[in-house]
């Protein structure tokens, strides 16, 4: 077996990511080592590339955190995978198993946790390492390139309407129909909730529209789209989850409550908005962030799409496009999500 393999690499911050050469890791402890087919591109891995966030990555590096494949070797300690299945990677690559945090099942907030291509090299290349204790099983039969975004955007978007507190027969709004938001939309038919969606591009708006929202709201061509989201709704929604990396969908979506409702942060834009914290309290609203899920989150959020209940919106594409699937990711030019398929 050859000893270095082709991967995308971030060499600095400030350049457009290269195709290179990685070695080829040896798994220890509980790793695993995983031929990779096919890898989601999120717009984390944009940020991570770009080095927006406050804790950046080190380069070089390789990003990546919806990669799926096939396990070709183990560690010593393994005893949840083995040789031949069907595994991904996640954001949420490993924890400390330990605090107080991972004790209780929120393992999403271990402070010593350590996130796949980002603290460790990701799925954007042949192979991949994943901690098999934290690592997704993909169930036998599933499209491959279609699963690859769940790890990440589904078990995110599912976790945030969750989080988002509401009940069957009430309303979501899901803002930012991309990556992330089409997948929302679906999830949360699946749950049973009523959904209004809300962006500026009216093909994005039509994609929602298909994957379930019954209502659409373009926010360019209102000069308050929240009051025209409560219009429409009766009141406002029970719930929102804001996908979106602009941050005029926060407050935008902070609005559209109606009382007692809760905003869910999902997205991550470098900048932030100010909370009328008058307004918050005044109408009992909640906001609160959701980080990806846990390992039971990803487990439930994986047996909706092998029901059929969820499936992604993609495109695959060669591991060599990928400067200009950034490019077209700054650009909100993508519809629904980009696989890269490993075998090109």
């Amino acid at each position: 077996m050859a000893t270095s393999s082709r991967a995308a690499l971030v060499t600095d911050f400030t350049q457009p990511l290269s195709i290179g050469t990685v070695e080829i890791p040896e798994p220890q402890g509980f790793e695993a080592v995983v031929k990779v087919r096919y890898s989601g591109v999120c717009h984390t891995d944009l940020h991570a590339a770009k080095g927006d966030w406050p804790v950046k990555p080190t380069p070089p590096f390789v990003p990546g955190h919806e990669g799926v494949g096939e396990v070709i070797a183990v560690g010593p300690e393994v005893t949840r995978v083995a040789v031949g299945d069907i595994v991904g990677n996640a954001w949420l690559w490993t924890a400390c198993g330990e605090c107080e945090f991972c004790e209780a099942g929120w393992e999403t907030l271990c402070l010593a946790q350590k996130n796949g291509g980002y603290a460790v090299n990701g799925s954007f290349g042949d192979y991949m390492l994943v901690d098999s204790r934290y690592c997704p099983i993909i169930p036998d039969g599933v499209d491959l390139d279609a699963i690859a975004p769940i790890p990440c955007a589904g078990v995110t978007v599912y976790k945030g309407l969750k989080m988002a507190d509401t009940k069957p027969g009430e309303w979501v709004l899901v803002s930012g129909i991309g990556g992330l938001g089409h997948v929302a939309v679906q999830y949360a038919v699946a749950l049973g909730r009523r959904v209004v969606a809300i962006d500026i591009d009216d093909a994005k708006l039509a994609l929602a529209t298909k994957h379930g929202a019954e209502l659409t709201v373009n926010a360019r061509e209102f000069a308050d789209p929240s009051a025209r989201v409560k219009d429409l709704t009766s009141g406002g929604v029970h719930g929102a989850l804001v996908t979106a990396v602009n941050a005029h969908a926060f407050p935008q979506a902070l609005y559209s409550l109606r009382r007692g409702g809760t905003l869910c942060l999902n997205g991550l834009p470098p900048d932030s908005f100010p909370l009328d914290i008058f307004s918050v309290v005044l109408n009992g609203w909640t906001v609160r962030g959701s980080i990806v899920g846990t390992r039971r989150d990803m487990e439930e959020a994986i047996d909706f799409f092998a029901r059929g209940l969820v499936r992604p919106t993609f495109t695959t594409r060669p591991i060599g496009d990928i400067n200009d699937i950034f490019d077209e990711m700054l650009a909100g030019g993508i519809d629904g999500r980009i696989v890269l398929d490993l075998a090109r």
